[in-house]
């Protein structure tokens, strides 16, 4: 199977990394229509819309992720949106609802990312009940659960330990029923993966780091009769030669807001505490890693086109089936990864699949 592309959209404000350099990334509606016109039109398949509603690295103005999916929908053809949504803040009955309006405005194309919530800030700001990290967890399963049978049953009746559905009906259904993403690296979370939903992201990492955790909730999902796919976080800087791109990656850092880096820092490390492991996602980044939230840089996708295609062909080989992409200069920047790193990565798809089964 082919791999298949994806792009954070910028819709909170800062870009995708916490640094004071120059970015040409904005964050308003007209801007992320650009975007995603662009991305699919250069062969992106999906577009995962952040969920933040108060500022956390800096991020100071937030665009709600299931709306402006719904506004999207209107200005794109092709591309599937992943809104991201926090249980506790939302209801799944009532997104439930939200995603099969957006699956209709788009033909089909809504996708959902559910977050478990590592920001205490916001649930207490909001006047919600912050959970214990597993139970965080418990409740993003339901919450899965009950979205799933109001897609796909004629009359949902659930009863949990966080929702309960009373004949519930959900008219129209869905064109399609919405694929669900979801992250974490903790037990809760890989547990929770295999159980109920379809794909699994993961931050940037090396490739051994991957590996271990593609191995490991592909184990747990065979155990449940089910299958994954995997997506791998990466920040991507192209450029003509090796040394260009490092040295963008070197300006990117010089110019970090060590405020906001170790604000973020000291926030996951707080919910990472919080797990039965005493360790979160972030449990291994250190500085240079926070500057792109969700460990981009480890991933390796920074260098020539060809050198970067060769990366993703590596990441292909142990088992990622998406690539989940961030930029600095969001115009330039994704154009370019459509026009010169796809279409070599498609290259190399087939020549690698002409080669002998060992």
């Amino acid at each position: 199977m082919s791999l298949k592309f994806a792009y954070w959209v910028p819709n909170v404000s800062g870009g995708l990394v916490i640094s004071k350099i120059h970015q040409k990334t904005g964050w308003s509606f007209d801007d992320n229509a650009r975007y995603a016109q662009i991305a699919e039109e250069v062969g992106f398949e999906f577009a995962l819309l952040q969920t933040r509603f108060i500022a956390s690295y800096g991020a100071e103005n937030q665009l709600e992720a299931i709306t402006l999916a719904s506004a999207l929908a209107t200005v794109t053809k092709k591309i599937n949106l992943i809104a991201a949504v926090l249980p506790g803040l939302w209801h799944p009955g009532t997104v439930a609802k939200m995603l099969s309006t957006i699956d209709q405005i788009s033909h089909g194309r809504a996708a959902i990312n559910v977050v478990s919530g590592w920001f205490k800030g916001e649930f207490h700001g909001y006047g919600e009940p912050w959970l214990d990290h597993d139970e965080r967890y418990r409740r993003s399963e339901e919450f899965i659960t009950v979205m799933r049978e109001l897609w796909q049953q004629e009359e949902t009746n659930f009863r949990g330990n966080f929702y309960r559905i009373n004949g519930a009906p959900l008219k129209p259904k869905p064109i399609s029923v919405p694929p669900v993403f979801q992250g974490g690296n903790s037990s809760a979370a890989r547990q929770m993966a295999s159980r109920v939903s379809d794909w699994y992201f993961m931050n940037g990492n090396t490739l051994d780091g991957f590996k271990t955790q593609i191995d490991e909730v592909k184990g747990l999902a065979a155990a449940n009769n089910r299958t994954l796919q995997f997506g791998a976080n990466a920040f991507v800087i192209i450029r003509d030669t090796e040394e260009e791109a490092r040295q963008v990656l070197r300006d990117i850092i010089a110019s970090s807001d060590p405020e906001a880096v170790e604000g973020f820092r000291s926030q996951v490390q707080f919910a990472g505490k919080a797990s039965p492991e005493r360790e979160g996602m972030w449990a291994n980044s250190d500085y240079q890693d926070l500057v792109q939230y969700n460990d981009g840089f480890k991933t390796g996708l920074i260098g020539t086109p060809e050198g970067v295609a060769d990366r993703i062909i590596e990441l292909k080989r142990i088992g990622v089936d998406l690539i989940l992409t961030g930029f600095l200069h969001y115009d330039e920047d994704i154009r370019a990864f459509g026009e010169k790193v796809i279409p070599l990565v498609r290259q190399k798809e087939a020549e690698l699949a002409e080669l002998p089964v060992s």
